[in-house]
C-alpha cells in the first residue's frame, strides 16, 4: 500500500495559525490520517468539484484536493464551519 504526500498550501497553514489552539492538533491528527486513506468514510466531495473533498473536525472543516494518480493529498483550507464554503 502507498501512502499519500500532504501538501498544505500557505494560506491553509495561516489559516491553521489563527484557528483555536486547542484544535490545531485534532486538525493536523486527521490531516495526517489522509496518509494512508484520502477517502475516509466521514468526507465528503463537494458538489461541482471534480476531486476536492471536506473532513470535519468538530466546528473546522478541511477542504482538500485529492490527486490519485499523483498519491498527493492537496490542503487548501481550514475554517470554521460558518466559513469553510465562502470564496
Amino acid at each position: 500500500m502507498e501512502f499519500f504526500k500532504i501538501q498544505w498550501k500557505s494560506s491553509a497553514e495561516k489559516e491553521l495559525r489563527r484557528i483555536d489552539r486547542k484544535q490545531i492538533p485534532r486538525v493536523v491528527e486527521k490531516v495526517e490520517m489522509l496518509r494512508k486513506n484520502p477517502f475516509p468514510s466521514d468526507c465528503y466531495k463537494i458538489e461541482g468539484a471534480k476531486s476536492v473533498y471536506r473532513l470535519r473536525v468538530g466546528d473546522y472543516r478541511v477542504v482538500y484536493e485529492v490527486r490519485v494518480k499523483e498519491h498527493l493529498v492537496i490542503i487548501y483550507r481550514v475554517r470554521h464551519r460558518k466559513d469553510a464554503y465562502r470564496k
